[in-house]
């Protein structure tokens, strides 16, 4: 087959994370197919540099018995110009079939095609706080979501999604959609990274907490959560720290986190290494994630991989992802997170390692590689129903 794949946000974080280990995964175990990804200028050395060393990529044709060719596309996602000017770039090429790893499918792209579905939290927060745009230009863009994803679910040929709660969310909203058609393929954590021994980053005991600074991340909970317990701990040296990009959702935070008081026990922390995020998870007391929801969490399966105790938001993804290997609280309760951030400080050795050893029998259900050849099957199931 002829499988083209869109790697527009190669380097963006979450989608990013996915499209890497998707692709890089994939150039080890498809030793039939040949491939042609789509790739940003900015992205394109980066990429090729990575998927060079399993399949000896050029930027025309690969050695080997499957064949791997990079396009330059510098065409943004969200705009009329991937709508329009993608589509036609896609056009151009006999596919058998296109992943679009992200909602963002060209309605003018009328071929074969499967979509990940990530989440469906613009759904679900709607209001205006969650973009930085004047209203009714957010408002027309939240539409504009709409229609291109109702489009991406209705001419797919498979839905692929990251658990079972966002495929429960597509068939509560999207009532007509057949739950044949939509496949869950669980993500990995730092299978691929060394599992560093190095001394921690920083000098204190810390909590942590990793991602962006969306509303729905739910960070100003755990910072009032954080103020209880600075204000009631014996150790006041004790930090949080919170690893994220700083953006304007950032900005928020930080002046949340000057109106707490808080300021000399929160470090913040960005464009961090793997090898640094590694060293971070292992030494953290513990990682805090107290999304009101998430697609998948891919946080708590890299802290889990990585013997961090978890501390979780009760949401239904995190129920499934986790299972025994965490400790949760109630989103909207910051005094339950205080509490759970105590309990954690209470446990004893042997009480943390009987969660540790949860989290390590349990993870093993995640895994990039394991993802990528369930993909590859939906690739070869979509393409011989497409040519049947």
């Amino acid at each position: 087959m002829l499988i083209g794949i869109d790697c527009r946000l190669w380097n963006q974080t979450g989608v990013g994370r996915y499209i890497r280990n998707l692709v890089l995964n994939l150039t080890l175990i498809d030793k039939k197919n040949d491939y042609v990804l789509f790739a940003s200028s900015e992205d394109y050395d980066n990429l090729k540099s990575q998927i060079s060393p399993a399949r000896n990529v050029s930027a025309s044709v690969a050695g080997g018995s499957s064949k791997w060719r990079l396009i330059k596309t510098d065409i943004r996602w969200h705009t009329v110009s991937e709508q329009i000017k993608f589509a036609s770039v896609l056009n151009s090429y006999n596919f058998d079939l296109v992943h679009f790893p992200y909602f963002s499918v060209p309605v003018f792209y009328r071929k074969n095609y499967v979509v990940t579905v990530h989440d469906l939290i613009t759904n679900k927060f709607a209001t205006g706080k969650a973009s930085t745009l004047p209203y009714p230009v957010y408002l027309s863009k939240r539409i504009a979501y709409k229609l291109v994803l109702r489009n991406a679910l209705k001419k797919s040929k498979k839905i692929i999604v990251p658990s079972g709660s966002v495929k429960n969310d597509l068939l509560s909203t999207y009532k007509k959609l057949d739950p044949n058609k939509i496949v869950v393929t669980y993500e990995g954590g730092f299978e691929n990274i060394i599992k560093n021994n190095r001394k921690s980053l920083i000098k204190e005991k810390y909590f942590l907490r990793v991602g962006n600074f969306y509303p729905h991340k739910n960070v100003q909970t755990l910072l009032t959560a954080f103020k209880i317990f600075i204000e009631k701990s014996l150790d006041k040296n004790t930090k949080l720290v919170l690893v994220g990009k700083k953006d304007i959702f950032y900005k928020r935070i930080e002046d949340e986190i000057k109106n707490l008081d808080i300021s000399q026990n929160v470090i913040i922390l960005e464009q961090l290494r793997d090898e640094d995020l590694v060293c971070l998870y292992k030494n953290s007391i513990a990682t805090i994630i107290p999304s009101f929801m998430e697609g998948f969490s891919l946080t708590a399966v890299e802290a889990m991989s990585l013997g961090s105790l978890v501390i979780a938001s009760d949401i239904p993804v995190h129920r499934e992802i986790c299972k025994n290997g965490a400790l949760f609280f109630n989103p909207n309760d910051s005094y339950e997170l205080y509490e759970k951030l105590n309990e954690v400080l209470r446990l004893t050795t042997s009480e943390k390692k009987i969660i540790q050893q949860n989290e390590m029998d349990w993870i093993k259900k995640f895994s990039w590689k394991k993802m990528a050849e369930q993909t590859l099957q939906i690739y070869e199931s979509s393409a011989s129903a497409s040519s049947a």
